[in-house]
């Protein structure tokens, strides 16, 4: 196996600092003429428990404002609560490789990895 650039508890500490400094989120909406402005309420990093070069996050979104056309917008208001369920990964082949990258499909969590959101609050 190749050397990673940072390990798995480097990576979370720097992801933990970058999330306090930051925590709102910019999405684009779906139908691409506008965006969502979401504040990060809470979030939970944890290695998936078989895999170390795997971190899952899970954040509570509280949605701020949108800006532009959305779809669906009579159906969002200020104050909405929605979870973002994702994962980094360290990638294998070009320019990722050996790095920590946002994954880019949909997590399969173990159920044993969300015991800690829980603990710690994130999952209501």
């Amino acid at each position: 196996m190749n050397k990673i650039t940072e390990t798995t508890e480097e990576f979370i500490k720097r992801k933990n600092e970058q999330f306090k400094e930051n925590n709102i989120i910019k999405v684009k909406d779906i139908s691409r003429k506008g965006n969502h402005f979401w504040i990060r309420g809470a979030w939970t990093f944890m290695p998936q428990f078989n895999l170390d070069e795997k971190v899952f996050v899970i954040e509570r979104l509280r949605r701020e404002k949108y800006e532009g056309q959305t779809e669906g917008q009579k159906q969002w208001g200020k104050g909405d609560i929605e979870y973002r369920f994702g994962y980094y990964i360290v990638g294998k082949i070009g320019r990722a490789k050996e790095r920590w990258v946002w994954g880019q499909y949909c997590p399969l969590i173990p159920q044993e990895d969300l015991n800690k959101a829980k603990q710690e609050g994130t999952l209501l």
